[in-house]
C-alpha cells in the first residue's frame, strides 16, 4: 500500500534522467537502486530531500541527487523534496531558521528587510550569517531526522497492516473440511 502511494506522486525515472541539470550525473543514474521504491531507500530518500531543503543554495536538486546517488536512496523523492522551500515557502522557512539561529546563539535579532539584490547580500547577510546558517543546519538536521524515523515507521505499520488484511482475507476464504 505505501508503495502503491508513493508511485503515484513521485515522477518517472526517464523524465528525471532526462533533465538537465541531473544528466551531470551520467552513468551513475543507472544504479536499480535509486530507482526502487522500497524500506531502505525511501526513508533514506525522505532524510536526504528534507536536509537539502534547508540548504540556503540554489542548486539544492543536485545536491540532493547527488547525496541519493552516494546513499542509494530513491532519487526521485529525494530531489522533489527539495521543493518544500519554493519561492513562495522560501522566506518564512528562512526568516524561521534565522529566528531559530539566533535563539541557540542567544544573540540579538537583526532587523533587516530583505531584497533580492546582490547589494543586500554582500551588506546585510554579513550582519546575519551565522544566525541563519546554524538554524538551517539544525532545522534541516532535525526534520531530515524525523522524516527519516516517521517514514520508517510508516513502512513497518503499512507492511504489518497489509499482512494482517492478507490473514484475514485468507481465513474468511478458507473451505471449512468437510465431515
Amino acid at each position: 500500500m505505501a508503495k502503491r502511494l508513493l508511485k503515484r506522486f513521485v515522477p518517472d525515472h526517464k523524465v528525471i534522467k532526462e533533465h538537465k541539470l541531473l544528466r551531470s550525473f551520467g552513468t551513475f543514474l543507472h544504479n536499480p537502486n535509486l530507482w526502487h521504491l522500497n524500506r531502505r531507500s525511501v526513508p533514506k530518500a525522505f532524510a536526504i530531500g528534507l536536509f537539502m531543503a534547508f540548504v540556503p543554495v540554489p542548486f539544492q536538486m543536485w545536491l540532493s541527487a547527488g547525496a541519493a546517488i552516494v546513499f542509494e536512496a530513491n532519487l526521485p523523492i529525494s530531489v522533489a523534496l527539495v521543493w518544500l522551500t519554493n519561492p513562495l515557502t522560501m522566506p518564512p522557512i528562512f526568516y524561521f531558521c534565522y529566528l531559530v539561529g539566533t535563539w541557540i546563539l542567544d544573540a540579538p535579532e537583526q532587523a533587516f528587510a530583505f531584497e533580492l539584490t546582490w547589494d543586500w547580500l554582500i551588506h546585510k547577510m554579513a550582519y546575519i550569517w551565522e544566525p541563519f546558517l546554524l538554524g538551517c543546519f539544525v532545522l534541516g538536521t532535525i526534520s531530515a531526522i524525523l522524516g527519516y524515523f516517521v517514514i520508517k515507521l510508516f513502512w513497518v505499520f503499512r507492511v504489518r497492516k497489509d499482512w494482517q488484511l492478507r490473514r484475514q482475507k485468507r481465513l474468511l476464504t478458507r473451505v471449512p473440511p468437510h465431515d
